[in-house]
């Protein structure tokens, strides 16, 4: 790895306009970097006024051009940004698809646990405290990495998941996209006192008085919003699911989309995605739900595609969680040189599946010698054809795929848009259940969070948890529940 400041101070000119290379080089004074807390992790200071009083670690892998992505990843209390750079994966995804990472860290200084302030105003709104310190890391990042503004991205775990909750509502002009782990909605609590009932079970607010809460944290913003992951276990005790519900409300109410997802699938470690498309047919909201799992940041440690990150306190082996956030972000279609030279193949489509196979056609690139296909963000397959068909998949298993072209030198240009295709058979048809909550409950559907009955898989809030309410539940995948009052056949109850 070349020395830092080298480095960076390389890429700043490489990402010069029309400024010159004097204000590049001597509008902003080279801040002073301490030695690596690990291998490849650095220390910046001089930052910025840093008014909540953070510090700031990056990785930045050699290789990443100026105009890449930027990761900012929060940890949990009790945690520093060496542990989260160590366990987490983030790393891993940063070499293989190209873009840099910043680690805030708070200390016990400002919380006796190090935890960030997502319950403090004077930390977690615009222009103030913690919050404002890491907008601060994001500029340094771009005006010294040359991260590209309109790809910036926040990820925490936590209290860091409150944050990062509290930072896409105050400054929805800086993040393109958040991950909450095990996390709370935006401003759910503005005192200490408070944040201990948010964590067992947030106020029982409506979609649009949740979503509120973000607009009134950065007045006159209309749009666009961030694209939110949420992930939570079900069996957290410490952040309890009723914030993975909170936190799907707010986001999408904000977005303007209904609470019922677009689609559901299962991932490996007894996780269920479900995704809240846009008007426009693109993710915009997406929970995971990871059956069974504690409170903690989930990864799965191994060198397939789609593992990362290593077990530790908080750290639990389930699903690598950087591996499905960036690909919803789109990092996957952002490796070195992505984007910088042939356009994105334009009209992907699936053509056709079978119970073990998705059939692929896109349009032509002028000046395409050959064309990389992508199966939820992993490489596939190379070929000079502009169609493809992608073999020994899963029956009953929804796949996502993108494209790029690479010109006759083998430089990749833009990533296409995503198209999914779900191969046939073996999902299970789905099932209808219409019960009291209390019956729903005893039968395994359901889970009582502070008082309330919430459904199994998709956390959505069936009211008070008695045998005066009653719903009716579908069950699809196995295991993940969703109401469906307005219209579902009836099964056994």
């Amino acid at each position: 790895m070349r020395p830092p400041i080298l480095r960076r101070l390389l890429r700043r000119v490489a990402s010069a306009t029309a400024c010159g290379l004097l204000a590049v080089l001597g509008a902003h004074p080279a801040p002073a970097v301490a030695a690596p807390t690990a291998a490849g992790l650095q220390q910046v200071t001089g930052f910025g006024s840093n008014p909540g009083n953070l510090q700031m670690f990056a990785y930045t892998p050699d290789g990443v051009p100026a105009g890449a992505p930027l990761v900012v990843a929060l940890h949990g209390c009790t945690q520093s940004a060496n542990a989260y750079y160590t366990n987490s994966g983030w790393t891993k995804y940063a070499d293989l698809w190209g873009f840099d990472v910043v680690f805030p860290q708070t200390t016990s200084a400002n919380n006796a646990l190090s935890c960030f302030g997502w319950f403090d105003p004077a930390d977690s709104t615009r222009g103030r405290g913690e919050a404002a310190s890491v907008v601060q890391m994001v500029e340094y990042a771009k005006q010294t990495y040359g991260s590209d503004g309109r790809r910036v991205f926040v990820t925490g775990l936590s209290a860091g998941g409150g944050m990062t909750a509290d930072l896409l509502a105050a400054y929805p002009d800086v993040f393109a996209g958040g991950s909450v782990a095990s996390g709370l909605p935006a401003q759910c609590a503005t005192s200490q006192a408070a944040a201990s009932g948010c964590q067992t079970g947030p106020q029982k607010l409506t979609p649009a008085q949740w979503g509120d809460k973000v607009r009134g944290s950065h007045p006159g913003w209309t749009g666009p919003w961030p694209r939110v992951a949420i992930w939570q276990g079900t069996s957290d005790y410490t952040v309890y699911p009723a914030n993975a519900t909170a936190l799907r409300d707010q986001w999408t109410d904000v977005w303007g989309i209904g609470q019922t997802p677009s689609r559901t699938e299962s991932l490996p470690g007894n996780t269920t995605r479900s995704v809240y498309d846009d008007a426009s047919g693109r993710p915009a909201v997406e929970t995971f739900s990871v059956s069974g799992m504690g409170h903690g940041l989930p990864v799965s440690p191994g060198s397939g595609a789609e593992q990362c990150g290593s077990t530790a306190a908080y750290f639990l082996d389930t699903i690598c969680s950087a591996y499905h956030t960036g690909v919803f972000w789109g990092l996957d279609r952002t490796a070195p040189g992505g984007g910088t030279g042939l356009p994105a193949p334009a009209g992907l489509k699936v053509t056709g599946v079978t119970a073990s196979s998705a059939s692929l056609t896109w349009s032509a690139v002028t000046g395409a010698a050959s064309y990389t296909v992508y199966r939820d963000g992993a490489k596939v397959a190379t070929t000079a054809s502009t169609s493809f068909t992608d073999t020994g998949l899963t029956a009953g298993t929804a796949y996502r795929y993108s494209v790029t072209a690479a010109d006759p030198s083998g430089t990749a240009g833009a990533g296409s848009s995503v198209v999914t295709a779900t191969t046939t058979g073996g999902a299970a048809p789905a099932a209808c259940f219409t019960a009291t909550n209390y019956a729903h409950v005893t039968a395994g559907r359901a889970h009582v969070s502070g008082g309330h009955a919430y459904a199994n898989g998709s956390n959505q809030d069936m009211g008070l948890y008695n045998v005066f309410v009653t719903h009716t539940l579908r069950e699809s995948p196995a295991g993940h529940f969703v109401i469906a009052d307005s219209g579902c056949q009836t099964g056994s109850s």
